[in-house]
């Protein structure tokens, strides 16, 4: 089982990588959204702000997300963390069941050019 720290070295991970994105995926990236993540396993959410390609963990809380954001997942820890390093797939572990997004159509269609 992935720890917290794993967890958010993951999430950086994907924020550097959001980050060097380009071209429709850098575009994509480049949207100001709250965003919550629910480490389903270690029952703890990481919420924060993606903006302009960048994951900003703003708090870490015990259970699930307090506040609706406009971007949430949910998952593992381990998932997060095969998903960040390309060992998992994320259209495969949504249609799993494995990983939940929720998001506004909108988001949905900007989310789906990163993914």
């Amino acid at each position: 089982m992935a720890t917290k720290e794993e967890c958010l070295s993951a999430l950086d991970k994907l924020s550097d990588n959001l980050a060097r994105a380009d071209g429709k995926a850098r575009t994509a990236a480049g949207f100001n959204r709250s965003l919550s993540c629910h480490i389903t396993d270690l029952d703890l959410t990481f919420s924060g702000r993606l903006v302009d390609g960048r994951i900003e963990v703003a708090d870490t809380i015990e259970g699930p997300p307090q506040d609706k954001t406009q971007i949430g997942l949910a998952m593992s820890g381990d998932d997060l963390v095969a998903l960040v390093d390309g060992e998992l797939n994320f259209a495969r572990a949504w249609a799993a069941g494995r990983v939940r997004l929720v998001a506004g159509v909108r988001d949905l269609l900007r989310l789906k050019s990163l993914l």
